[in-house]
């Protein structure tokens, strides 16, 4: 088997340390930072206080990124960041916060637009400010990724971008960034997080640096996600699923995402299902899909977790999304026949060539279909 392996983002974990970005900005010689975040970043208070620790080091805020962000609010972000003449970004937020900075780290050097990027595997280009990418939830795994998903809403889609120039500089990692996320959206990035390493364990791609981040992660994930979401806020758990959640992103950064992440896409840009949600509402069934059709993969993993058979995997997935909230089925949307097609037609993503066992439109179609009808 040939394989190699690179990892170029300098990662800085542990409670606490987002205010010792002073030290790390001036080390690395930036002088003019763009801060991208959300609102709620602001009225918390976290900007004014991060903005101090740097001394004059971050010039600008761009605090308009939303949920799944559009093309427009990439560019916009753009334009301020070559207005300002920054040399370096900070993102600090969850994945849609990360995915937007990635962009526009390249589109700061460039006159592009983002949605010049939509629908491309190639021509993005390789010159960009460094990113510090600072995640506030414990499921993207972005801040050590090459990924960045955005959406362009005028044309009625996500999709995920892939670029070295993406990578981050530099990743902080602070796990009580995490502790004030409700339990629904801990759920919501827990279970994304988990779908990160199993589809990177059966990716295609896979390869053994990977595989056994992917173990790794989805043993702390499996033995902390309930804690994380209904016990008092456990400091303890939501560290864990910040580390784990970090480490799933090393394990898919390489061989990539496959089945369930292709579902997803649709789930949330036709439905509105957030991302996580979305994920898991159907990996579980490609667990036992590809069980079913004779994958080995999903077998090694199911025993190197300590389950007997992947279907008590997927018994165990299951268990948790019931217990956390998040959604099993699709029968309380009431699709009409027009939408479900479009669901289904969605779905024909191309990361569903990254699952071990070739998946065919009827497979989707009878998942969708089932899903619909509860």
């Amino acid at each position: 088997m040939n394989w190699n392996y690179k990892q170029p983002v300098e990662i800085h974990f542990g409670t606490g340390i987002l205010f010792g970005m002073k030290e790390l900005t001036a080390k690395a010689g930036y002088s003019r930072g763009l801060l991208v975040t959300s609102p709620s970043f602001v009225k918390r208070g976290i900007v004014d206080r991060l903005s101090a620790f740097c001394e004059g080091r971050i010039c600008a805020v761009f605090d308009g990124v939303m949920p799944n962000p559009d093309v427009v609010q990439v560019d916009a972000c753009a334009a301020l960041a070559r207005n300002e003449k920054c040399d370096f970004i900070i993102a600090l937020g969850g994945g849609s916060v990360l995915d937007c900075a990635k962009v526009v780290s390249v589109l700061a050097l460039c006159e592009k637009s983002a949605s010049d990027f939509v629908g491309k595997t190639v021509g993005i280009p390789l010159e960009h400010l460094p990113l510090i990418a600072v995640p506030t939830t414990a499921g993207t795994g972005s801040e050590v990724t090459s990924v960045a998903v955005i959406s362009d809403h005028a044309r009625g889609v996500k999709v995920p971008l892939a670029a070295d120039s993406f990578f981050p500089a530099m990743a902080i990692v602070d796990p009580e960034l995490t502790y004030s996320a409700s339990p629904y959206l801990t759920a919501c990035c827990g279970v994304d997080a988990l779908c990160h390493a199993i589809e990177a364990y059966w990716s295609r791609h896979h390869q053994p640096v990977c595989d056994a981040l992917a173990v790794k992660a989805v043993k702390m994930l499996l033995a902390n996600i309930e804690d994380a979401v209904y016990t008092d806020y456990n400091k303890t758990a939501r560290n864990n699923m910040s580390e784990a959640s970090l480490i799933a992103g090393l394990a898919f950064a390489i061989p990539k995402t496959s089945s369930a992440h292709a579902c997803s896409y649709p789930l949330t840009n036709l439905l509105g299902i957030p991302h996580g949600e979305a994920c898991g509402l159907t990996i579980d069934h490609w667990i036992r899909f590809n069980y079913s059709h004779g994958d080995r993969r999903i077998i090694e993993l199911a025993e190197a977790l300590g389950f007997s058979s992947p279907d008590e995997l997927a018994d165990r997935i299951g268990e948790i999304k019931k217990y956390t909230g998040l959604r099993t089925t699709l029968a309380d949307m009431k699709l009409s026949d027009a939408k479900l097609q479009e669901l289904i037609e969605g779905c024909k993503h191309p990361n569903m060539l990254n699952n071990p066992v070739k998946v065919e439109d009827s497979d989707i179609a009878a998942l969708m279909t089932a899903l619909a009808h509860g």
